[in-house]
């Protein structure tokens, strides 16, 4: 009796490697567990490789630097609210719906635990490591008070707010939608912020600042 051999074709060569981009994604994901958890001085790079799955000398060569890798941290969630806040999609909206899908992204970005354990390890290594904070401010706070300013200054361009100061009017409305809510659970107040409260929140903070700046 013949043995019949088993014809199905065998894959040859090396596995399939990962892309650049795909591995900078899983190296950003296992750096924001380190960070979140040790904190940015205790966090370590050869750890963070191995829970990647790669050498350190790949990480190194995607992120020169511990400093490099905090920085794609933060501006990954960043893009995501600047990617929430499309200017077309907002341009088609009046005032108010357009200010409140605006500050329900910014109340879903940075109330958001991710983002409040990062804000409180800027605030205790800040002094030791003042690139992070730079980082933090430039990357995290200016942006993303951009993005805020460029849509108010197009309203009060087409004469639907009157606002002197876009640069202020947005420092207001994020200190307005955020502060309150993240303090409390820095402190101790809160454990979570509940993801239904902050459309909420969102549109009571447009009802105050639109009572303020519609034309008269």
């Amino acid at each position: 009796m013949v043995e019949k051999r088993d014809e199905t074709p065998r894959s040859r060569g090396r596995p399939q490697i990962r892309s650049d981009d795909e591995t900078r994604r899983i190296i950003i994901q296992a750096a924001e567990r380190q960070f979140s958890e040790l904190g940015y001085g205790s966090a370590n790079i050869n750890v963070i490789a191995q829970n990647s799955g790669v050498s350190t000398k790949t990480l190194y060569r995607l992120f020169p630097t511990k400093a490099d890798l905090f920085e794609r941290v933060i501006s990954v969630r960043i893009t995501e609210f600047v990617l929430e806040a499309d200017e077309e999609k907002l341009a088609r909206m009046d005032v108010k719906t357009g200010l409140v899908r605006l500050l329900t992204a910014y109340g879903n970005l940075v109330l958001s635990a991710h983002t409040i354990a990062v804000t409180r390890l800027v605030l205790a290594e800040a002094e030791r490591f003042p690139e992070i904070a730079a980082t933090f401010w430039e990357r995290a706070v200016e942006r993303t008070n951009a993005t805020l300013e460029s849509w108010l200054k197009t309203q009060s361009t087409l004469g639907r707010l009157v606002i002197e100061d876009p640069y202020l009017a947005a420092g207001m409305l994020r200190g307005m939608m955020a502060m309150e809510p993240q303090r409390a659970v820095m402190m101790g107040r809160l454990n979570t912020i509940d993801a239904a409260t902050i459309p909420a929140r969102a549109e009571s903070c447009a009802e105050i600042f639109l009572t303020g700046t519609l034309p008269r």
